[in-house]
């Protein structure tokens, strides 16, 4: 279910040509997570300055906030090729080989979901990640033999929305760790505000603020619900994207003023309406709301958590007073009517 909504933040095949456009190419032009950007920028001087490869960085956050776009700021601002793959395409260590072996002095080799890599592919990305070197068994039986390959001196940048799925002796191995943290509704606006640029579509200061607040915090989310919204103001009128016209096609989309769609509101109302707001069990929730429990943990439960619609506590989830004022529910009416 999660790959049909709009505000979902994992990547969908039609953000890929969207993503490629709006991406921005250097540090200055990426909006938001201003810490991140300053280590980095300190990160890569140095580096320039001793004419050598950056040490290896590990992003990790929440799908959509910017990792794989912070990696090509990297590599531009390096001046570096970067090589892209994922954890679970990497199914052998013979795979992993074929790639480094391949990179150049410099090179940026980035792995998303990179807590998905098979053991043994791990185990030979330790020695190439410290001593720029991979050792391969050729032949088999007794006579097989160990043959130890050196390396160019890459630089290896990792993603994961899992960074508690990321072996320590891995983890230990980067140089650099980066947490990407939810957007402030000011840095979605501005964001909001660069891609109409790029795309060539007029938005005013209040329409813009309309799409921020309900894009959950998110870039990836808010490019999808601008280009949603740039194709009603097309229909609907004259192209320009107003207040109003905003309004009206994201209350069509039914997603409300917090970013929440029909699901996650879904959620809060079982919660409230069958175990009077918790403490319940993600397994009680997940039966009653009709997902898996997977998808609660991972796709809606994140965000009511960050906006502080929902608590974790030992006995289990709660709603919160927040959620309750949300829904326009007081904890003593404590039944949806």
């Amino acid at each position: 279910m999660s790959e049909e909504r709009i505000i979902a933040a994992e990547e969908k095949e039609d953000d890929k040509n969207l993503d490629l456009t709006l991406r921005p190419k250097q540090l200055k032009e990426y909006v938001g997570q201003e810490k991140i950007k300053a280590n980095l920028n300190i990160f890569m001087q140095a580096a320039k300055k001793r004419k050598e490869p950056i040490e290896h960085v590990l992003l990790h956050g929440s799908p959509g906030l910017g990792k794989t776009t912070l990696a090509h700021v990297i590599a531009h601002e390096m001046k570096s090729s970067i090589r892209i793959t994922s954890g679970p395409a990497i199914e052998r260590a013979g795979d992993l080989a074929a790639i480094i072996t391949n990179l150049s002095d410099g090179d940026i080799l980035f792995i998303d979901e990179i807590h998905r890599l098979q053991r043994t592919v791990e185990e030979v990305l330790y020695p190439a990640m410290e001593e720029f070197v991979i050792d391969m068994v050729v032949g088999k039986g007794p006579s097989a033999q160990t043959i130890r390959l050196d390396l160019p001196h890459f630089t290896l940048i990792g993603a994961t929305t899992r960074v508690s799925s990321v072996s320590s002796p891995l983890r230990d191995r980067f140089g650099a760790v980066f947490h990407l943290d939810y957007y402030a509704d000011e840095d979605i606006e501005k964001i909001i505000k660069r891609a109409a640029t790029i795309l060539k579509v007029g938005i005013d200061q209040r329409a813009s603020k309309e799409i921020a607040r309900r894009a959950r915090k998110t870039p990836r989310v808010a490019n999808r619900l601008l280009k949603r919204v740039r194709d009603y103001a097309q229909v609907k009128a004259d192209g320009r994207i107003t207040a109003e016209l905003a309004h009206s096609a994201l209350e069509m989309l039914d997603i409300d003023i917090k970013g929440l769609d029909a699901v996650d509101r879904k959620i809060l109302e079982v919660m409230i309406d069958r175990y009077q707001g918790g403490p319940v069990g993600v397994n009680s929730i997940a039966a009653s709301a009709g997902q898996e429990i997977a998808t609660i943990e991972d796709v809606y439960e994140p965000f009511l958590l960050q906006i502080g619609f929902l608590a974790r506590t030992p006995r289990g989830r709660v709603v919160t007073d927040k959620a309750y004022e949300h829904l326009g529910l007081t904890k003593s009416q404590n039944k949806l009517v």
